[in-house]
């Protein structure tokens, strides 16, 4: 999968993708990231990208000029690729957006800064609009790096064992049971005995019912959606229960 990243801050980049899972996915050629400085599709002397919005107001605009002829650019080398600018008034990024991205040749991605873009690239010259949370940065750029790494890491040979990214927490609307590792006993802080036990039928079932616990506890928004049996809604209920009879006790 490509990834083509249009900014005016490129170096930023370079960091979050020199090392680790990204980078070594990039040397396999599993995925391929390019860095595009929007100055050069400004065509005027001093290669500006933003100026003052119509009609007053603070701070600046991101100019549609540079950012449309990046895009004709890009999507007539690379066919196939969706454009998503990033932007607080997006679509919330998930784990299931991420998933139907990771299956895409290519994604361009627009970094907008100051107070926005100009309303013609969003009509006319973006497929989506992606944002990472309900808060404001200073620039796209944060939020595209964390639109690659949680594509990234779903396709396909990115992540060696593909089990760890179908149990991980959101991809079947729960949240991640919790882990363990050595030593199994720490200042009196014990590992659960199941997890000890050896008997695999007992080990996932107690994972799902942690998951199933925890994402009730944490975001009861996603219960509806994990799909859980009846017998699963009564057991959370009576431990759910039993936990105010405790707090309220």
């Amino acid at each position: 999968m490509r990834f083509d990243i249009v900014t005016i801050f490129p170096e930023m980049f370079n960091g979050p993708f020199s090392s680790s899972i990204i980078k070594r996915a990039v040397d396999d050629g599993k995925i391929e990231i390019s860095l595009h400085n929007l100055r050069q599709w400004a065509r005027d002397k001093h290669h500006v990208t933003d100026d003052y919005p119509f009609g007053g107001g603070p701070g600046m605009v991101m100019k549609v000029g540079p950012i449309a002829e990046a895009v004709d650019d890009l999507r007539g080398r690379f066919e196939g690729s969706v454009v998503a600018l990033m932007t607080p008034q997006g679509e919330p990024l998930t784990h299931g957006m991420a998933k139907t991205l990771s299956s895409l040749p290519g994604l361009i991605i627009l970094c907008g800064r100051y107070e926005g873009v100009d309303e013609r690239v969003r009509s006319n010259y973006c497929d989506m609009e992606i944002s990472i949370g309900d808060y404001v940065l200073t620039g796209g750029e944060i939020p595209a790096m964390a639109l690659v790494d949680t594509v990234a890491r779903l396709v396909p040979g990115v992540v060696g064992d593909i089990q760890s990214t179908v149990e991980e927490s959101h991809s079947g609307y729960l949240l991640e049971y919790p882990q363990y590792t050595r030593p199994a006993d720490y200042k009196e802080l014990k590992t659960p005995e199941v997890l000890l036990s050896g008997d695999h039928a007992k080990i996932e079932r107690w994972r799902r019912d942690q998951s199933i616990l925890r994402t009730a506890r944490r975001r009861p928004d996603l219960l509806e959606k994990a799909g859980l049996t009846d017998e699963e809604k009564q057991k959370l209920k009576q431990t759910m229960d039993k936990e105010d009879i405790r707090a309220n006790g």
